[in-house]
């Protein structure tokens, strides 16, 4: 049968892709979306009481397969569930419950999510070789000070601190089933008479298989907050309780991912990604919980006195968390350290991708640069203001009627010659390629796709067809894992035609989004690979299809250069593929604010390459807003300014030259910091730290820096305190450390830590502090783009704390290939102690054979806090001299002495090398 698409009149088409259009892009719209109480299987799991379900107890408890496995039984239940618990190195446990298919099996396999977890998880398992047994507990081994305890009637598991005594419930850190609210709805005929179908609006979920959802409570000790969780938008950093005494009525936390227009900027309401992890911190250590599952989920964090209000119990943080459908595959982080939960959270997902340099740098978009004529005037005016950028984006409008891999030849006929003018200055391009393929005979994807089956299908089995940009649309099942390899072929050059080795990709609407679809997505009942419903792999979706993207741009580059791709739609392990972005914000100074703890928290989750829209996506921001953000944004991992079609142009010049000004200032800020973002983007390579960071992932034991959501940290050394209020006249900042000091980059005057400081809100910038005993590397020529400054020389910072002694690092590889994976990149200690400064590899020698060389010098070290008596300084490896004397922090017109300054050292990066100063 013809799809209604090639049925309908083109009149007709017009007026229903207006509709759908204009209903779907206006303000976001709550009628538009479900909420809990619309939600059945979230409103029957919140409305249960503490141990008001018949409880699961163990049995048959075991060892097997290196791991403890048992039963889980109940009265009530129609079969046995199956358990198994996995210890990993590092201090991980794993717990696996998912329904016994040996006996009586269900009607189909329940859901488990593939290819997120790093493929040599096994090799890192620790072998179980015997349990401790009490009555009605089992116990054994986790980590150094850290064991697992599994209680049997009723079921609960806990981990916590050993030598704690005899109670296994003593001194514990995470908790699992403590207040009896785990249930399984297990998969099941349908009894006569009932009814599985669920209605939206206008939508009807057929529901065939019936309720499948899974609850569970998980208890977090010692804890002050629990953190992340994204996406959602909020001004506090810190996750706000959603239900208990003082709670007004609120939503749950929602992780279901969708495309909403000028989101709110304070609601739990899921937005455009879902990371199911949280990580606790107290003063007494951290810890982190991490639900491997892929359908909707609802998470309430229960205020103190939820379960009694007559007796609350502070200093432990209770949570329940609902998902629709899957299994249950979670893991306990025990930290102890913030920073520790994280690597033991990315030890499972990965750590971030190593971008290429230019992609750290600053990004230019909007919707739409016009054509030809209007791309080279953008990267012209930028060269004609002295503005350095890196990339120049293309969305929708520069393809053929919205179909990807191809080019409007009225707009842009000569794409290829169009990216090698970028190219020539060291410049890129980035194009938009959305998941939504439209539907037209004529055009390859969607034919290939057709003749394939390579299409998600709907309930009836029939290709499902959808409304996106370019009208009716089929949408590619990334599931599979032979169409991701077929998607990646179309990157080729040969495939993309028009493209070149300098393009790059933007993943957009990836959620899906799907204007005519329930809460604008793909219904639940549609049907993917292996005959997996959507509502089971529905916040995985954009996942596979950046997964896709960037391999098929990393078989362009024969597997030897770094992709760079961009998407809005994220779960676990999307830093594996690259950036994402905050999505569609507004210009306003509430969503300059929440664009803080949403990068931030996406760091704590993994992602640490994001950042928001500069400027805001939607609506006109004044020139004071628009200032601001470029001054908040040049902090970001991800830099960009972007706009919506119906804004007006925004390019940073015109607005008069003072502001101009003070937007080139912010962006040649981030230019000369990139040399310490590349560093910091190795650490967050190696490690899984993020490269943008809350206060408290630096000073864990100081309270005050907990939920400061305001401020934030570069790396460990440097410190960012937005303005986000219109035409204010002081900001109070707070740094953090009893014992610390922080050095003012724009005046290099010392203050305090461990209070806040009343500072003058300076239309020039806004305050940013260098941590005491730190050393940053800098870059302070400006060229047109990064790639310009490859062989410029370095500056280092350096901030001496109360022992006159400071230390950083310097990372430098080719910016641009994977031989860094085989030792080819320069890596560098800076050590300021005792009146010396030195400079020391600190590679590896068994990182690999590949070498990378430079020639670069450091040409300024500068001086805070030295004392005023030193003059000279004796470069010793070289017996040579040179003078210290005051000098400026930044090389600016007009910039009067602040520090003492050597000047041209001239001292290699590449070297060992010690300078003494007297």
């Amino acid at each position: 049968m013809a799809s209604p698409a090639t049925r309908a009149p083109p009149l007709l088409l017009l007026l229903l892709f207006v509709f759908f259009l204009t209903s779907s892009i206006s303000a976001w719209k709550k009628d538009e979306f479900r909420n809990c109480n619309q939600t059945p299987f979230c409103k029957r799991a919140r409305s249960r009481k503490p141990h008001s379900l018949p409880p699961f107890t163990v049995s048959d408890v075991s060892l097997s397969d290196g791991g403890l496995s048992a039963r889980l039984v109940s009265s009530e239940a129609p079969r046995p569930l199956l358990l198994h618990l996995s210890v990993y190195h590092g201090g991980i446990l794993r717990l696996k419950i998912d329904e016994d298919s040996s006996t009586d099996p269900p009607s189909r396999q329940r859901f488990q999510v593939p290819d997120v977890l790093l493929s040599d998880l096994n090799d890192r398992r620790l072998w179980l070789s015997r349990l401790s047994s009490s009555p009605g507990f089992s116990s054994f081994y986790l980590a150094d000070g850290f064991e697992a305890v599994l209680r049997h009637d009723p079921f609960e598991l806990s981990i916590r601190r050993t030598g704690s005594g005899t109670d296994p419930t003593q001194d514990r850190i995470l908790s699992l089933n403590s207040h009896g609210l785990f249930d399984f709805e297990q998969l099941r005929s349908k009894n006569d008479g009932e009814e599985w179908e669920e209605r939206f609006r206008s939508h009807i979920d057929s529901r065939p298989y019936g309720p499948q959802s899974i609850t569970l409570d998980v208890s977090f000790y010692d804890a002050d907050f629990v953190y992340g969780i994204p996406e959602h938008a909020s001004t506090s950093l810190a996750l706000r309780p959603t239900r208990g005494p003082g709670v007004d009525d609120s939503e749950p936390y929602r992780l279901f991912n969708l495309d909403v227009f000028e989101y709110i900027h304070e609601s739990p309401f899921g937005l455009y990604g879902s990371i199911p992890f949280m990580i606790s911190h107290g003063e007494r250590s951290s810890a982190g919980f991490f639900w491997l599952n892929s359908a909707e989920m609802q998470i309430d964090v229960l205020a103190p006195g939820w379960d009694d209000p007559e007796s609350p119990v502070n200093g432990r943080i209770d949570t329940l968390w609902m998902s629709e459908a899957g299994i249950v595959d979670a893991f306990f982080f025990v930290g102890p350290g913030p920073k520790d939960v994280i690597r033991q959270y990315t030890s499972l997902t990965g750590t971030p991708s190593m971008p290429p340099e230019f992609a750290i740098a600053y990004h230019q978009c909007r919707w739409n640069y016009r054509d030809e004529e209007d791309v080279a005037a953008v990267d012209a005016g930028f060269d004609e203001h002295d503005i350095p950028y890196d990339v120049l984006w293309l969305d929708i409008e520069h393809t053929d009627g919205k179909r990807y891999f191809t080019w409007d030849r009225n707009l842009f006929p000569t794409p290829e010659e169009m990216q090698k003018k970028l190219a020539d200055k060291g410049r890129k391009m980035v194009t938009i390629v959305d998941p939504h393929i439209k539907r037209d005979d004529s055009y390859f994807i969607h034919k290939e796709a057709t003749e394939k089956g390579y299409y998600v299908k709907d309930a009836s089995g029939k290709d499902y067809d959808g409304w996106c940009w370019p009208g009716s649309s089929s949408y590619l099942d990334m599931l599979n894992p032979e169409i991701r390899e077929w998607w990646a072929e179309k990157f080729s050059l040969e495939n993309y035609k028009g493209s070149t080795p300098t393009l790059y990709i933007w993943n957009d609407m990836n959620e899906p989004s799907v204007f005519n679809g329930p809460e604008v997505t793909m219904p639940r009942d549609a049907v993917h690979y292996g005959g997996v419903e959507h509502r089971e792999v529905h916040n995985a979706n954009g996942y596979f299809f950046h997964m896709a993207t960037a391999n098929g741009l990393l078989k362009r580059g024969g597997g030897k250069v770094r992709p760079f791709v961009l998407s809005r739609a994220f779960f676990a392990g999307s830093q594996r593929y690259g950036a994402v972005w905050t999505g569609d914000n507004s210009a306003d100074w509430d969503q300059l604010r929440v664009s803080v703890p949403m990068t931030v928290t996406l760091g704590l989750t993994g992602i640490s390459f994001s950042g928001a829209d500069v400027g805001g996506f939607f609506g006109n921001p004044e020139t004071e807003l628009l200032v601001r953000w470029y001054q908040v944004g040049a902090y970001y991992p991800f830099f960009r300014g972007h706009a919506h079609h119906d804004t007006k142009r925004r390019e940073p010049w015109l607005f008069g030259e003072q502001n101009t000004a003070l937007m080139r200032e912010a962006i040649r800020t981030r230019y000369s910091l990139l040399p310490y973002y590349y560093t910091l983007f190795r650490e967050a390579s190696v490690s899984g730290v993020p490269v943008m960071r809350p206060l408290w992932l630096e000073f864990p034991d100081d309270k005050e820096a907990y939920n400061n959501a305001d401020a934030f940290m570069i790396g460990s050394s440097l410190l960012v305190q937005g303005i986000y209020e219109e035409k204010q006249k002081t900001v109070s900042v707070y740094l953090p450390g009893k014992k610390q000091s922080w050095y003012n980059l724009k005046s290099g005057v010392a203050f305090a830590g461990g209070m806040t400081h009343k500072l003058e809100a300076s239309e020039d910038g806004i305050p940013s502090f260098q941590r005491a005993g730190t050393i940053i590397p800098r870059r302070d020529r400006f060229r047109r783009s990064s790639t310009q400054m490859v062989n410029d020389p370095y500056t280092l910072v350096i901030a001496l704390n109360s022992s006159l002694a400071a230390e950083g690092e310097l990372y430098v590889d080719d910016g641009k290939s994977y031989d860094f994976e085989q030792g080819a990149y320069i890596h560098r200690r800076f050590i300021f102690s005792n009146g010396k400064l030195s400079s020391s590899s600190i590679r590896p020698s068994n990182a690999g054979e590949k070498k990378f060389s430079s020639d670069c010098v450091i040409e300024r070290i500068i001086f805070l806090g030295l004392p005023n008596g030193a003059k000279r300084a004796l470069i010793e490896t070289e017996n040579r001299e040179t003078d210290i004397e005051p000098g400026p922090l930044v090389l600016r017109s007009g910039s009067s002495p602040r520090a003492l300054v050597v000047r041209k050292p001239n001292l290699r990066i590449a070297d060992d090398w010690t300078l003494k100063i007297f």
